[in-house]
């Protein structure tokens, strides 16, 4: 307050370590007509940008131009009194939203069939769930009919019936030629609805241009960071191998040590380490081995887990008829896929060297974390080599 009165500005009297830049230097234009997606990690602007688009926040420097009428779904029902029943706050939110009363009492019917609440408008809002009362926002926002929609990660308002009539309707404001900015992490929708898309990174345009370029420069670094993560954890679980096996207490390894595993590594068809995979690509799996003496009974197996803890594959030598000779001294066993076929997740990867019946020498579980990314909208966790087939009469484009 002191600061606001003496020096014109509340911001003026802070230190700049107690200030945040949401945003710097951003600067784009929008066409009439054209679909712009804005895409970038939580933090980076998104949110802000929009509410200074549509007013509700102010920029501390800079200048937004705008032609035309403009409706946010942004804060869906933030005019919403609980208190009172959805058809009162319909007409609140109406002329808050720059509506006449008798635009609203024409619209209105469409805005309660659109919402799918015509057994529930005359209660009051506070009795609806947060899907009903999300569904009134985004009706009610939708049918004022701009010039220019604004929305921020709106498409889980409901059930999938209403997601699909929200993006229908999308579409259809689309194909009148409204412009229309969306914030979201559903990068499919960016690249397959919009016209051009924004990357936005710690407040700053990262990239602006042809969506599916964008999406795939960004997705492209998620996966640089996320492969730093995971070869940072990587290398914290080495650590506490080399520290040795411990009081017992290490539930993540147990064994005799007859044999022993030093190090694990994943690494691609060219030998270098990785932790970030694309769905089909070849995967080799390195175990460097240690026998402090001769054994003859031994075996070594490897299984690749989900992040719910789902067995996806397992196998180990003795299944698949390799009979053990000898081993002693130092060695190292690769384990090669020549396409993993996994579905875009996060995995994790026990090993083990044992007797040839079970008996643990060396098992570790989750030595490596890693990341599968997959385009495909499969469901599931693997995805098999397959082709389709049609008989005479079923036709495709």
């Amino acid at each position: 307050m002191k600061s606001l009165i003496l020096g014109g500005t509340p911001f003026s009297g802070l230190k700049s370590s107690e200030t945040f830049k949401a945003m710097d230097d951003v600067t784009f234009e929008v066409e009439q007509g054209e679909m712009i997606g804005i895409i970038g990690s939580n933090g980076a602007g998104k949110s802000t940008l929009l509410k200074i688009l549509v007013g509700t926040t102010k920029p501390t420097s800079g200048t937004i131009t705008s032609a035309g009428k403009i409706s946010a779904l942004i804060e869906l029902g933030a005019g919403f009194h609980p208190e009172i029943t959805g058809r009162e706050n319909i007409f609140v939110n109406g002329i808050m939203l720059g509506l006449s009363k008798k635009e609203i009492s024409e619209k209105y019917d469409e805005i309660v069939r659109f919402a799918e609440l015509e057994d529930f408008i005359e209660s009051p809002v506070k009795t609806y769930s947060s899907g009903m009362y999300m569904r009134l926002g985004f009706s009610v926002a939708i049918n004022v009919n701009p010039d220019i929609l604004l929305i921020d990660e709106v498409l889980a308002v409901g059930d999938e019936a209403f997601v699909h009539k929200c993006i229908d309707k999308i579409n259809n404001f689309k194909r009148r030629k409204k412009t229309i900015v969306i914030v979201t992490h559903s990068l499919d929708v960016v690249a397959t609805m919009c016209d051009r898309a924004i990357w936005l990174e710690k407040g700053k345009v990262e990239k602006i241009g042809e969506p599916k370029m964008v999406v795939g420069a960004y997705r492209l670094d998620v996966g640089r960071r996320e492969e730093g993560e995971l070869a940072e954890r990587h290398a914290g679980r080495k650590l506490e191998i080399d520290a040795g096996p411990g009081d017992g207490k290490d539930r993540r390894r147990w064994g005799t040590r007859e044999i022993e595993i030093e190090e694990v590594s994943l690494r691609d068809q060219t030998g270098e380490e990785r932790f970030v995979y694309e769905s089909g690509e070849p995967l080799n799996i390195v175990m460097k081995i240690k026998a402090k003496e001769k054994v003859e009974d031994f075996a070594f197996g490897i299984g690749i887990f989900s992040s719910e803890g789902v067995c996806c594959y397992g196998t180990n030598t003795q299944l698949e008829n390799y009979q053990a000779r000898m081993f002693s001294g130092t060695g190292s066993v690769t384990f090669r896929i020549d396409s993993l076929n996994l579905l875009d997740g996060t995995y994790s990867l026990d090993v083990a060297a044992h007797k040839k019946d079970g008996y643990p020498y060396d098992y570790h579980r989750s030595i490596c974390t890693f990341r599968m990314t997959s385009d495909c909208g499969d469901t599931g966790i693997f995805r098999p080599a397959h082709v389709w087939d049609f008989s005479r009469g079923i036709e495709w484009e």
